[in-house]
């Protein structure tokens, strides 16, 4: 396999009536940790419980309760620096990050400001097969969740729902080194898969465990690659925050409608405010929600309930030690191990689950084989039916069954495509089917030769036409193949029709 070859961000470039314009993003995506209790509570974080029945004293900040840290939280941070392959600092201070809204009890957010838990990391972004791009991540911190604020239950009143309240979540924060929509949307991803291969967060967007804000400002050409020199870029463009985006296509959608606002206002002679916005999907444009706060206006100091957070680096070793393989990885040993191509490996590893039904479908046979079943037959499938791989009629035995049917010549290409069809309705074992069924394939030279003499004594101008012109030979596989009801060996009748026509 040949090494992975990184490139530079190429800029989408916007024209404008002044001359073409170039973005510059950096995202602070929102993973909740997979826990089964919350950051600084023991209550539960199971998604869709009746509203306000997974809150704790602590959660409802009644008065006297005190955070307790929940040491598996920590745990999940630290592997999911490591998998970015991130400094984990060995002590890390939580503070106070003060701010009022309605689904926020504390009238402040437990979190970490200059001490984060991970620090300075990087992910490789897949652009395409066997080209990627490095993202720089200036920190991971741990944080805890606000509730969740509901306004369209009455239309008078609005209602909150505390259970999200205190679930804890990491916030992973890149440097501004994307330069497009398609690559914002892209690091999303990457990170999402990381996330699910460690099992530190579900991944989930429509669930609302994994959100991405994003920052974006424009630039004139040339203005990026000379901050880049020195990795600052406070001097570029200001910058406006899209909060809260949780789909792929609206990621993208919004960046592009931002930045062509912000040209259009700079083009005009205005000067773009720094604020936090919102994308609405239905008009496909941003809106204003507030001026963007500064760290001053949060009033950050350290929480006085909890103590430094210091631990040893054996611990993290011991961490590290126990890290799935990650997607990279995998993705190399696919080539590598079972021949298949960059592009099919990149579909193969796209998630763990996916993964895994691959090896087991892999093992013990034709890496290549395998792949095109599970990619082409498999995945094509469960995709036209909205199926996962978890939810997959056909297991991994099963369809390595199908695939020992045909590498032991007892079934065609095309019988084994029936095969597939029976298995996914009705499952058995595929011998079986094939034997109980009569789907053998036939490979009794003198039955295909007899099936071959009828057909061509059916035919005698289409004899002479491929006398004169071979290529015409795969009419009568075609025919013979009808005849036998797809069950003639097809290199056979290949082979016994070219012998019988004198052609090559």
């Amino acid at each position: 396999m040949s090494e992975l070859a990184f490139t530079e961000p190429t800029a989408k470039t916007i024209p404008g009536a002044t001359g073409d314009w170039e973005m510059v993003i950096g995202m602070e995506v929102h993973a909740q940790v997979q826990s089964k209790s919350k950051l600084f509570s023991g209550a539960s974080t199971e998604f869709g419980a009746e509203p306000n029945s997974n809150v704790s004293l602590i959660d409802a900040a009644m008065p006297g309760m005190l955070p307790v840290i929940n040491e598996f939280c920590v745990e999940q941070a630290i592997r999911t620096g490591l998998g970015i392959k991130a400094a984990i600092n060995l002590r890390s201070v939580f503070d106070r990050k003060n701010y009022f809204y309605p689904d926020l009890p504390q009238g402040y957010q437990i979190s970490q400001f200059k001490h984060p838990i991970v620090g300075e990391g990087e992910v490789v972004v897949d652009m395409e097969p066997g080209v990627g791009r490095r993202v720089g991540i200036e920190r991971i911190h741990l944080e805890q969740d606000a509730g969740k604020s509901i306004h369209d239950m009455d239309p008078t009143m609005s209602f909150v729902d505390l259970n999200r309240t205190g679930v804890a979540l990491m916030e992973i924060v890149s440097r501004p080194h994307i330069r497009g929509p398609e690559e914002a949307a892209e690091y999303v991803r990457k990170i999402r898969q990381i996330l699910r291969y460690l099992d530190t967060c579900d991944g989930n967007m429509q669930e609302g465990s994994l959100r991405a804000d994003v920052n974006v400002s424009v630039c004139k050409p040339g203005d990026f690659e000379k901050f880049r020199e020195t990795d600052d870029f406070s001097h570029l463009g200001t910058r406006c925050e899209i909060k809260n985006m949780n789909s792929m296509r609206f990621i993208q959608q919004a960046i592009d409608y931002e930045a062509r606002r912000q040209i259009g206002i700079l083009e005009d002679g205005g000067v773009v405010d720094q604020e936090t916005r919102l994308y609405d999907p239905g008009k496909g444009e941003t809106r204003s929600m507030r001026s963007k706060e500064e760290a001053h206006d949060y009033r950050y100091f350290p929480c006085p309930d909890l103590l430094p957070l210091e631990f040893e680096q054996s611990w993290v070793d011991e961490i590290n030690a126990n890290l799935p393989e990650l997607p990279d990885a995998k993705k190399a040993r696919f080539v590598t191990d079972y021949g298949v191509t960059e592009y099919d490996a990149s579909v193969l590893t796209a998630d763990v689950a996916d993964a895994s039904f691959f090896e087991n479908v892999a093992n013990g046979r034709d890496g290549k084989s395998a792949a095109n079943w599970v990619i082409n037959e498999l995945f094509g499938r469960l995709n036209k039916e909205g199926k996962g791989v978890a939810d997959s009629p056909v297991s991994a035995d099963q369809l390595g069954g199908v695939i020992d049917l045909i590498a032991k010549g007892d079934i065609s290409g095309k019988i084994a495509k029936d095969l597939f069809e029976i298995v996914w309705i009705e499952g058995g074992d595929p011998a079986e089917i094939v034997e109980a069924r009569g789907m053998k394939q036939v490979t009794d030279t003198g039955a295909i030769e007899a099936a071959v003499d009828d057909v061509m004594a059916a035919n005698p101008d289409k004899v002479e036409q491929t006398k004169a012109k071979p290529s015409m030979a795969g009419w009568f596989v075609g025919q013979v193949m009808k005849a036998t009801g797809g069950k003639a060996n097809p290199q056979a009748v290949n082979a016994i029709i070219k012998q019988k026509l004198g052609v090559e």
